[in-house]
């Protein structure tokens, strides 16, 4: 793989600017967004008068555990314009969530707004290696989803020329690539692997593909799940996070040169940590919950945001920014099984290092007695199509996984091809439990 790592020179001064003066800017922006929302969004006014707060109570950084948080049914209960803090006719772009399982949440952007996303977002490319004038092969999904389109405001204010292929179509994906000669691939970690599959299937070598880097997000995905994609394309494969509640795509981004974990953009976007069950702040080092304030949204100001991403903070390394470590779960993807707390990575996780099995796989919760039941459904690679491998496999993935996570479970095997593939975010867990 080639040296990626950008010139310092290039670097924004606030990537390398001291603590000091990063807690200075962000107590000055914290300030201002804090009485923004209040002046601004009847439900921050509600929110902060029932706490006894005001937005001139905060004085230091630490002043914002004070704060109440604001949740996705925050959200919901607004829709779709009620966290506007600006007059509608003001908003320059609308974006929103699916709805699939509720009200959709709806967001918000000024014009300072979408200037602000893609200086983010241009900042996470340059740190994954992209430079003006390389061509960027764009296959998040275009729409009322964050990701097509931010990751195009960021391409456009750092100089590149973008795909906008979005996502599925996934032999035209091949196609271009290989046509255009792109450097870089934006795209979710499940659908990088549907893209390799159809290199297979065209008798293509990946490894000879134009890739350099691949930038991925949108769902978690473990350090074997990059050396399986870094080996597969011969290509560096970092970590992009955003939610669309605190922006988009670019609230987060690793540097090439460390893949150490993501730098949180803090000039823009306040991290916290919090225990899931208590609410407390927790201090750096700590796992819990990730939670965001933005600093200086006009349109859709966000305080004290509860993701529901599980992570921890970091010291800076190539930035002086704090990091976060890769997203190991989510508080709501959890599963509980016989008291054991389970995520899809830790399952991930395994079965990356079982010989013969696929890196697509699903999750199956079922009830058919009084406890519940976990199998995992996972392909035989080529060449591990027999019986008695494909058992082999089996019973090595459900010691593994017994062994680490402390669950039984059952594992079916799958001829290649035989677990749905994924045309952007993967579905990872399909419950089948009895809903009383």
């Amino acid at each position: 793989m080639k040296d990626l790592t950008p010139n310092r020179a290039d670097l924004d001064a606030i990537e390398i600017a001291s603590r000091d003066e990063i807690a200075a800017l962000q107590t000055q922006r914290l300030k201002w967004s804090l009485a923004h929302a209040y002046d601004n969004v009847p439900f921050y006014k509600q929110s902060f008068d029932a706490a006894g707060l005001h937005p001139s109570d905060l004085t230091t950084l630490e002043d914002l555990g004070k704060f109440p948080f604001t949740t996705k049914l925050d959200l919901r209960a607004n829709y779709p314009f009620g966290m506007f803090a600006i007059p509608r006719e003001q908003v320059r772009r609308i974006h929103a969530s699916s709805g699939t399982t509720g009200q959709p949440t709806v967001v918000g952007y000024s014009d300072n707004d979408l200037k602000v996303w893609g200086e983010v977002v241009a900042r996470s490319l340059r740190a994954a290696g992209m430079r003006p004038g390389d061509m960027l092969h764009n296959a998040y999904g275009y729409g009322l989803f964050t990701g097509g389109l931010g990751i195009h405001l960021g391409a456009d204010a750092l100089g590149l020329s973008t795909v906008p292929v979005s996502g599925g179509m996934t032999q035209r994906q091949v196609r271009l690539i290989e046509d255009f000669r792109p450097k870089g691939i934006t795209v979710t970690p499940s659908y990088a692997l549907s893209i390799l599959d159809e290199y297979a299937a065209q008798g293509r070598d990946p490894r000879q593909s134009p890739l350099e880097v691949g930038i991925f997000g949108a769902e978690p995905w473990t350090n074997a799940m990059r050396l399986e994609i870094e080996q597969a394309f011969d290509m560096h494969a970092v970590d992009i996070y955003g939610l669309s509640e605190v922006m988009g795509p670019g609230v987060a981004n690793e540097c090439v040169e460390t893949k150490d974990g993501l730098h949180i953009w803090e000039d823009h976007f306040y991290p916290e940590v919090i225990d899931p069950e208590t609410g407390a702040v927790l201090p750096d080092g700590e796992i819990g919950e990730l939670v965001f304030t933005s600093l200086s949204k006009e349109a859709f100001p966000i305080i004290r945001y509860r993701t529901r991403d599980l992570t921890r903070l970091l010291p800076g390394t190539a930035r002086s920014m704090r990091r976060m470590e890769k997203v190991t779960g989510r508080s709501d993807d959890m599963i509980i099984l016989r008291g054991v707390n389970v995520f899809p990575t830790q399952i991930e996780e395994q079965l990356m290092t079982v010989a013969g099995l696929a890196p697509h796989f699903q999750i199956e919760l079922s009830r058919p007695g009084r406890m519940d039941e976990l199998k995992v459904l996972v392909e035989a690679v080529e060449g591990h199509q027999g019986a008695e491998q494909r058992a082999a496999a089996a019973k090595d993935l459900i010691h593994k996984v017994k062994t680490s996570v402390g669950v039984s479970i059952r594992v079916e095997v799958a001829d290649p091809g035989g677990v749905e593939r994924s045309q952007g975010k993967a579905v990872r867990i399909i419950d089948k439990r009895p809903k009383s």
